[in-house]
């Protein structure tokens, strides 16, 4: 052990004897709850999917809600972070289940709740979900975004500058980023897989060329210092989702030349659109199923040879 491992232990130490009783409880709390400080004002939570919160003077703002029946842990965690904060404002990256699954929960507690507009249609209408075979109903009328917004907005909380932008059919239809500039975290919803299998919702529009279009957008508005939270995982460096990028832009480009040669999802696998990347899929035939129906609704979208 070499002498600055010795004072690190040291000053380490010296931090947990200084720490007042409750504050130790309170930290021992918010790890039990799955709470991880990403910047002095900025945690995420595990609440089944990743729930992002910027506490300040004015109360809490969050990115998303969380996956269903999360809510207690949610409560109980967002109590750890500041125990006699309001949740004010919520911003939900777009309409799923699994990343808005607490948005009564706030609402109902006074919140303002902000999403695309696109995302308020699919949440306030039925639509079809074509791999179960039947229509979804409408969410409850308290889960709806009560602000909306089209292209890119902006946003002061406390001393915190906030944009917000939409990011098109990348994921899904209303797929939005939330750029907290002073802490330089970059909230990018389900845009950023690191550990699931990236998804393309193709019945409300979204593709693999829009995609990486959008992730394009958010490495050029962030920088290399800049912290990046997806829906669900573990927080990436701008180089890891530069990395997820360019896989994404291999798989687009065998995507397109297979869809200029007439193949189906299955010839797309056969042929090996994913084959030799640095990643492998859960389900790789549902990702390329619903890639190839992305792609063919945007063939006026490919190369120049397409007839």
């Amino acid at each position: 052990m070499d002498r600055r491992q010795v004072l690190k232990g040291a000053m380490t130490g010296a931090l947990a004897l200084w720490a007042s009783p409750s504050l130790r409880a309170a930290q021992q709390a918010s790890a039990a709850a799955g709470v991880k400080k990403v910047t002095d004002r900025v945690s995420v939570i595990d609440a089944g999917t990743n729930v992002i919160v910027l506490s300040g003077a004015d109360g809490l703002l969050l990115v998303d809600t969380g996956a269903p029946k999360s809510g207690d842990r949610l409560a109980a965690a967002l109590k750890g972070i500041a125990a006699n904060s309001k949740v004010t404002t919520v911003f939900n990256t777009h309409y799923h289940l699994d990343q808005t699954g607490n948005n009564e929960l706030f609402s109902a507690a006074g919140a303002k709740i902000i999403a695309h507009d696109r995302t308020r249609q699919m949440m306030a209408n039925e639509y079809w979900i074509p791999e179960e075979v039947r229509y979804e109903k409408p969410r409850p009328r308290g889960a709806w975004p009560t602000q909306t917004f089209f292209n890119k907005e902006t946003l002061k909380a406390g001393d915190e500058q906030i944009e917000y932008g939409y990011l098109l059919d990348a994921h899904t239809g209303g797929d939005l980023y939330v750029f907290f500039k002073n802490a330089n975290v970059l909230a990018v919803g389900d845009v950023a897989s690191p550990v699931k299998d990236p998804e393309l919702d193709w019945i409300t529009g979204a593709w693999i060329g829009a995609r990486v279009t959008a992730m394009d957008l958010l490495l050029k508005i962030s920088n290399e210092k800049t912290q990046f939270i997806p829906g669900t995982g573990p927080v990436m460096t701008q180089a890891e989702f530069k990395a997820e990028r360019e896989l994404m832009e291999i798989v687009r480009q065998r995507l397109f030349k297979q869809t200029r040669a007439g193949d189906g999802p299955k010839d797309m696998l056969e042929a090996g659109v994913l084959k030799d990347l640095p990643r492998t899929w859960k389900d790789p035939y549902k990702f390329i199923y619903a890639a190839a129906k992305g792609t063919w609704g945007n063939n006026n979208k490919l190369d120049p040879d397409v007839v």
